[in-house]
């Protein structure tokens, strides 16, 4: 009896060890539950992968809620969890120079801005008091590809893609799920199309360059009081000239965000007799519109609506 018990244990642990080796082998890039781990370098790209990952992928996001992204600098944990995770998205061209940095080392980081057929804008001229190299002297190519809909269709197109590459026995599902994201984005689309379509005013004055995509995607001009670093300080001699154009052509509302300090486009605002409004270029949720579930199409369309009453739009 004692020599049955010894070999029916033994014939258990055998099945034990048979199972545990089964599940070290490829699994295609997928953890342990059998989800792939993405790692998304800031808010956009962490709610399109959610939205096509759906419950097949664990997303985390490198940029927590109420941080500026362009300064994120990763903690030893997010750097392994760069190393480890199955997929990596971020965006090049010098948006976060930690992430691209530590991107570049790991096998799995993707380079969203080199999506095929996403055409790159010139970023506007700078007006930094001290121009550096760079996105913060304003040169080169400008990574806000996000807030133009169209463009961020192509961006969604292309985490399908990839995650589809990691994990195809489920390419179905990633597809049916970046459909209906898309097709949100295409409705979002045309009612900026429609809603910016009649206005009595095309310029648009912000703190920083981030809204070329938008503005280029809706027949609008952009007059940025900085450049595409929005912590930069603009120029007095930029802060005159735009003061006498705002006041010389009507501008009635001088846009800010919520993840910088308003303070520079306020004292514009003063000084030419305007208001100020948010226009969110969404490199980031604060902690309050997460609490208040807000999500990339909702602050798009509270964008457009500040967009609509600042241009007077029909």
């Amino acid at each position: 009896m004692r020599v049955a018990v010894v070999k029916s244990a033994a014939a258990m642990l055998a099945v034990v060890a048979a199972m545990g080796l089964a599940g070290c082998g490829d699994t295609g890039g997928s953890s342990s539950d059998g989800k792939v781990q993405a790692v998304a370098s800031f808010y956009p790209l962490y709610e399109a992968t959610r939205a096509v990952g759906g419950e097949l992928v664990d997303v985390t996001n490198l940029t927590a809620a109420g941080v500026e992204p362009h300064d994120v600098e990763l903690t030893s944990r997010q750097v392994d969890a760069i190393e480890d995770a199955d997929v990596v998205l971020y965006l090049g061209h010098g948006f976060q120079p930690a992430v691209e940095k530590a991107g570049k080392r790991a096998k799995t980081a993707v380079d969203l801005l080199a999506t095929d057929g996403l055409t790159l804008l010139s970023a506007p001229e700078g007006h930094d008091e001290e121009q550096g190299k760079g996105h913060e002297a304003g040169e080169g190519e400008d990574p806000h590809v996000w807030l133009d809909p169209s463009r961020m269709i192509r961006v969604v197109e292309r985490i399908r893609t990839v995650l589809a590459e990691e994990d195809p026995a489920n390419a179905g599902t990633y597809a049916a799920n970046a459909k209906a994201f898309t097709d949100r984005l295409r409705a979002l689309d045309a009612d900026f199309r429609s809603g910016l379509g009649s206005c009595q005013r095309r310029r648009i004055v912000t703190s920083h360059a981030a809204f070329t995509y938008l503005a280029d995607r809706y027949d609008l001009r952009q007059e940025a009081i900085a450049g595409l670093a929005p912590e930069s300080e603009p120029n007095p001699r930029r802060l005159a000239e735009l003061t006498d154009q705002v006041k010389a052509d009507g501008t009635t509302t001088i846009f800010y965000e919520t993840l910088v300090s308003p303070r520079v486009a306020e004292a514009l605002a003063r000084e030419a007799r305007v208001t100020t409004a948010v226009l969110n270029p969404l490199e980031g949720l604060t902690t309050e519109e997460v609490a208040a579930g807000e999500s990339y199409e909702s602050v798009m369309r509270r964008n457009l609506q500040a967009l609509r009453s600042a241009l007077g739009c029909n």
